[in-house]
């Protein structure tokens, strides 16, 4: 293990707001400028460097992961030393400019490679929970920190939710995947040439063709880019999904991020839509560590996690859930290429 290098695993904020105008609401956030969206990314220390819309959302890739920006919520991932609670001050200043009120607030993220090198007020999970107590609105009332724990003692993961009096469940899950370890041949597709005189955009194009990253969800509008020396994010957007990946390829720390989102409401069976597609995520890297972490009001999602990574290798090591405000059930499972005896994950311990 390298003693120090770049911080793979990623935090992740998701905000959500409401507001009286529902003809306003069409729109939303999605007004907040271009140039004030910059500088809410300097107070967190990353900058856009692509950027794709639809008539659902705007998908921008960022120095340092991605930022997704709905009428009336925004999601943004970041890895590094980046300080992505930061971003929050700004955006409730501009959310308020705009009549709209924040009613949900969800942190999550696993456990860094390198937590030393994280500054406040990532320093500890601690530190981070008690910023959030003292930034976010009093209205925001039902709140809870947990830390759910693994098997794999690299991989636990960090959640603070808090809403207010609503508390509606959403209808929509979330699964992201983080990927430890990887295929040492498949990460070398993420390094660039020396001199290739290249844009990032162009690395990155051919990145999502060479990986295969393109055929996870083929109905996906793509928008890649290919760091240098190394390193690759993609935002894919279908409709009003997005999908992203990252990839810190170097040995000794390589780390893929595979994260995608749906409706709780979708009925394809037996869910083997979902289960091709985080199947395709895995296989790009073929990782000997994996943890999945599913957040949804309905059971039925992460049962299908099993179904993706068992076919590949992949055996159940741990499997944790709990419950949040506005959030449902969050199920946290841990998967390993290594030939030990696996834990029937048919039911999560709590």
């Amino acid at each position: 293990m390298a003693v120090s290098g770049f911080e793979g695993f990623e935090k992740r904020l998701e905000l959500h707001f409401s507001g009286d105008d529902p003809v306003f609401l069409n729109v939303g956030l999605r007004q907040i400028s271009f140039d004030s969206l910059e500088q809410v990314l300097r107070e967190v220390q990353c900058t856009v460097v692509s950027a794709v819309g639809n008539h659902y959302f705007d998908a921008y890739v960022l120095s340092e992961s991605s930022l997704f920006v709905y009428p009336t919520k925004i999601i943004i991932k970041t890895c590094g030393t980046t300080q992505l609670l930061k971003s929050i001050p700004p955006l409730l200043h501009h959310a308020l400019n705009l009549g709209l009120t924040l009613s949900y607030c969800r942190y999550t993220r696993g456990n860094f490679i390198f937590p030393l090198s994280q500054p406040f007020p990532h320093t500890s999970f601690h530190d981070e929970a008690l910023y959030l107590e003292n930034t976010l609105p009093n209205h925001l009332c039902f709140r809870k920190a947990s830390v759910m724990p693994s098997n794999l003692p690299s991989h636990a993961w960090h959640v603070f939710s808090a809403c207010d009096q609503n508390r509606l469940l959403p209808d929509f899950y979330t699964v992201e995947i983080c990927m430890t370890e990887l295929d040492r041949t498949l990460a070398r597709k993420f390094f660039r040439r020396p001199g290739d005189g290249k844009s990032g955009d162009a690395a990155g194009k051919e990145m999502t063709e060479l990986a295969g990253i393109n055929k996870i969800n083929p109905n996906a509008l793509v928008c890649d880019f290919g760091f240098d020396p190394c390193g690759y994010s993609m935002n894919g957007i279908d409709g009003d999904r997005y999908s992203t990946i990252h990839v810190t390829p170097e040995d000794g720390y390589s780390y893929a991020s595979f994260e995608c989102v749906g409706s709780i409401y979708d009925d394809d069976g037996d869910g083997e839509d979902l289960v091709r597609m985080l199947k395709r995520a895995v296989q790009v890297f073929r990782p000997a560590k994996v943890s999945v972490s599913t957040t949804s009001a309905s059971h039925r999602v992460w049962a299908r996690v099993v179904g993706a990574m068992e076919p590949l290798g992949l055996k159940c090591r741990s499997c944790t859930a709990d419950e949040f405000p506005a959030i449902g059930s969050v199920v946290f499972q841990t998967f390993t290429a290594r030939r030990k005896k696996p834990v029937e994950c048919g039911g999560c311990t709590r």
